[in-house]
């Protein structure tokens, strides 16, 4: 993660590869009943690591932190189903101790979304905006989950590129 965040784009791309298997795993063993699919944790993870990862403090270790996100995520996930899910404060302590960091301006996220074609900037708002799964925003645009994965994944590309992180 500190070569990533150094700008070392290889090892971004192999920290975001080993990231996705931790997480699946997670998902995979906290997850008992359907409603929920693993991969939209995974990729709902993967993107808040992309967007937060300069939240993350070098000088501590970066699996709690890229835990406590997919668990946020995961918590989010059975809110959105209507579930409750009871987890054991000490998991989340260390997390909730720390303070976050500011996130993005409205206008930011806004100038952002506004360099997409439609079609991603739909997605991407629906996803990482409004927070919605990946097979809601499917349903919702009326797209296979394939497709939504695909729009989300290129018009993510594409602000990084085009603010100069990608």
């Amino acid at each position: 993660m500190r070569a990533a965040i150094a700008g070392d784009e290889r090892a971004y791309g192999d920290f975001l590869r080993r990231a996705a298997c931790l997480v699946r795993g997670f998902a995979r063993r906290k997850i008992v009943k359907g409603g929920i699919d693993p991969e939209d944790i995974v990729q709902e993870t993967l993107l808040a690591i992309h967007i937060k990862r300069h939240t993350w403090r070098d000088d501590a270790p970066v699996t709690p932190w890229l835990y406590a996100i997919a668990r946020f995520k995961l918590i989010d996930a059975f809110r959105r189903r209507g579930r409750r899910m009871e987890i054991d404060i000490g998991e989340i302590a260390e997390a909730a101790a720390e303070p976050q960091a500011e996130s993005a301006r409205e206008w930011e996220i806004d100038r952002a979304l506004e360099s997409l074609a439609p079609g991603q900037r739909s997605v991407v708002a629906a996803v990482s905006v409004d927070g919605r799964s990946i097979s809601e925003t499917a349903s919702n645009l009326g797209m296979s989950e394939t497709a939504v994965r695909v729009a989300l994944h290129r018009g993510l590309a594409a602000i990084a590129r085009r603010f100069g992180r990608g």
